[in-house]
């Protein structure tokens, strides 16, 4: 990273109260450059996952015109069920607007073997439809087990004060466990939910496969708001 950052990432928070543990979208010490939170009232995460986002795509645009106001070159989301409001949000900011992990899925896909499929872990399978697929370029033939039933689940969608972060981690190690075990084709894995993130390194350890997510992307998109200065000799 440039020694000097001049760019910051403005990011667009949902309105939570569950501990955001370092490797969270939603804490500063994930990042490795200058970032800048604005919390959308009333957007919880059942309302933005199991319901419907509409409702809140004027005021998503109003915070995010603060964040771009403060001087945010580039604006992320913390969720990956946002890529619905993505073009929405990138029209009226007028700056790059990364929406969702799962955007990253048909890059993913052509790093694979052409026998080789990306699998997704989502927080709900049952709320992922087509039409978020859609948006987000999701190649059509990817894996995708969601984490229903876990007490990770219902810590974020219940938007609890708690989250037992163990427990989270051996959930979320399960279930990548049972995604290679009945989709054997799976090459890459990509985490849908931005809370996944801390929990990447276990997944990486126990499949062997490369592990894709929220944090992956953003480090991506943010060089790109401040591409890395090469001495001249």
């Amino acid at each position: 990273m440039n020694s000097k950052a001049t760019d910051k990432l403005g990011i667009l928070m949902l309105d939570t109260r569950f501990p955001r543990v370092p490797g969270d979208i939603g804490n500063p010490r994930t990042w490795g450059f200058p970032v800048q939170y604005a919390v959308v009232s009333g957007a919880s995460p059942q309302a933005i996952v199991c319901e419907d986002t509409s409702p809140f795509v004027r005021a998503f645009i109003s915070e995010g015109k603060r964040l771009v106001a403060q001087g945010c070159t580039g604006v992320a989301t913390t969720c990956g069920f946002l890529a619905l409001i993505r073009p929405q949000l990138a029209q009226a900011l007028g700056v790059p607007v990364a929406a969702s992990a799962l955007e990253q899925a048909a890059q993913i896909q052509a790093t694979l073997a052409p026998d080789k499929h990306l699998g997704i872990i989502t927080i709900s399978k049952t709320s992922l439809t087509q039409q978020h697929l859609g948006i987000a370029g999701v190649p059509e033939d990817c894996a995708i087990v969601g984490m229903e039933g876990t007490a990770f689940a219902r810590s974020i969608l219940e938007n609890r004060a708690d989250l037992d972060v163990e427990c989270a981690r051996r959930e979320l190690v399960e279930v990548g466990r049972n995604l290679v075990e009945t989709a054997p084709q799976t090459g890459a894995i990509l985490l849908e939910c931005t809370n996944m993130v801390p929990y990447a390194a276990d997944l990486r350890r126990t499949t062997g496969l490369p592990v894709y997510s929220i944090y992956t992307y953003l480090n991506w998109f943010y060089q790109s708001l401040n591409p890395q200065v090469f001495p001249s000799s």
